[in-house]
């Protein structure tokens, strides 16, 4: 049964379930209000049709406000992406998809999980590390920004218990 959260001024947000390839479509309009450099449908279709692939996505009046998505390798995962719709952002919607996608993962026989990210971006590292992850390295101008510039991305990883 979804638990519905409430947040003054907001819809109700139902529990994180899981990622399925009908959400392709949503999920590339969602990941492309927040990348610059967004997947299509076609891509998200692909991922999630994919074995190795798991994610949980979060809902609002039956509409996705959020998910995460991760590849599965033997006993280690990567996060792909995870996105949040811009006006749930820092009201538990990011904390809640993680905790969720870890408890899946865990129960998948994954020990240890990375992801990368900008290191501009402040409130996903916060995010991050209060979810028990840390830096483990560095790609140097790895992420093309708008303005074609380049951005520095932080690998961080965490164990699974």
């Amino acid at each position: 049964m979804k638990q519905p959260l409430f947040w003054p001024g907001q819809p109700a947000l139902a529990a994180p379930r899981a990622l399925r390839p009908p959400d392709s479509a949503a999920c590339a309009v969602l990941h492309a209000s927040s990348f610059a450099h967004p997947w299509s449908a076609s891509e998200f279709e692909a991922l999630l049709a994919d074995p190795a692939c798991s994610g949980e996505a979060i809902e609002a009046k039956g509409r996705l406000a959020g998910f995460i998505l991760s590849r599965r390798a033997v006993d280690e995962a990567e996060i792909l992406t995870i996105v949040v719709v811009s006006r749930w952002r820092r009201l538990g919607c990011g904390q809640r998809l993680i905790a969720a996608h870890l408890s899946r993962l865990s129960a998948l026989g994954v020990t240890k999980l990375f992801l990368e990210v900008d290191e501009a971006n402040v409130a996903a590292l916060a995010l991050y590390r209060r979810h028990g992850f840390t830096e483990q390295g560095m790609r140097k101008a790895y992420y093309v920004k708008p303005d074609g510039s380049r951005a520095n991305a932080l690998i961080m990883g965490r164990e699974l218990t």
